[in-house]
């Protein structure tokens, strides 16, 4: 923020706050300058945020509006992905060496929950680690730990709560697109099976994109600085923002 608000009073140019969130929104309304820019996502569209440190189903009537559908109640879908590769003896960060020991593993070797949580849009991964913990402890001491099974089986399960509430919401609210973002959208099994099953148009950024970058935030900054919003060099950083407590410029 110091940085920002230094780069303010040195070229005196507006500073703008956005909510690190929206920011993953809105890196799917980017593109490099040098290729043909992609079809715009329209709304109504159902939004799912998966990351390290958040899991959310949101719905977006327009530029910068968000209505709060559901969360993780526990545990982040990306934080369950380190937890359980920390378990499998992966490395970190979970979500990559899960995806990269499932590619010789049996996604219905084991028969994870899901937890869905019925009549909410909310999530909850803490029962299937759980799950996943026990196999590994009480599983055959006298034979090599199945470490692909058991991540092919976990990412499945993640996988298929995920996709399976946003194309349920994307139904009930009769939306025109699908938005993912978030560090976990950049997972191949994730991607695939949201394609495979997306009632409408879906619109993922690109894997590099996905993580934390510089460029979302200047793409969710230039549809909050177009729509009039200058902000003061008092602003500060808010450790703890909701997307849906997020005001869109007046």
């Amino acid at each position: 923020m110091n940085a920002a608000k230094g780069l303010v009073l040195g070229s005196g140019l507006p500073i703008i706050g956005v909510s690190h969130l929206e920011g993953h929104l809105y890196s799917s309304w980017l593109y490099k300058p040098d290729t043909t820019p992609p079809p715009a996502p329209k709304f109504p569209l159902v939004a799912l945020i998966v990351s390290g440190g958040h899991t959310e189903l949101v719905l977006m009537k327009d530029h910068l509006q968000y209505q709060h559908l559901g969360a993780t109640l526990d545990d982040a879908a990306g934080e369950a992905f380190d937890k359980v590769a920390r378990l499998l003896g992966l490395e970190y960060p979970g979500g990559p060496s899960i995806q990269n020991a499932s590619v010789d593993g049996n996604p219905l070797a084991y028969n994870f929950p899901r937890a869905w949580l019925e009549d909410t849009w909310d999530f909850s991964f803490s029962g299937l680690k759980t799950a996943v913990m026990r196999e590994v402890r009480h599983g055959d001491s006298q034979k090599p730990l199945p470490v692909a099974d058991l991540a092919a089986s976990f990412q499945a399960a993640v996988v298929d709560v995920l996709v399976g509430k946003t194309i349920k919401a994307t139904k009930e609210y009769a939306a025109k697109n699908i938005l993912v973002a978030g560090g976990v959208s950049a997972n191949r099994a994730l991607r695939h099976a949201i394609q495979v099953r997306a009632t409408c148009p879906l619109h993922i950024p690109p894997v590099w994109l996905c993580t934390d970058n510089a460029a979302m935030i200047a793409g969710a900054a230039y549809f909050r600085y177009i729509r009039g919003q200058r902000d003061q060099l008092d602003m500060d950083v808010l450790p703890n923002w909701p997307l849906s407590e997020v005001p869109a410029p007046i």
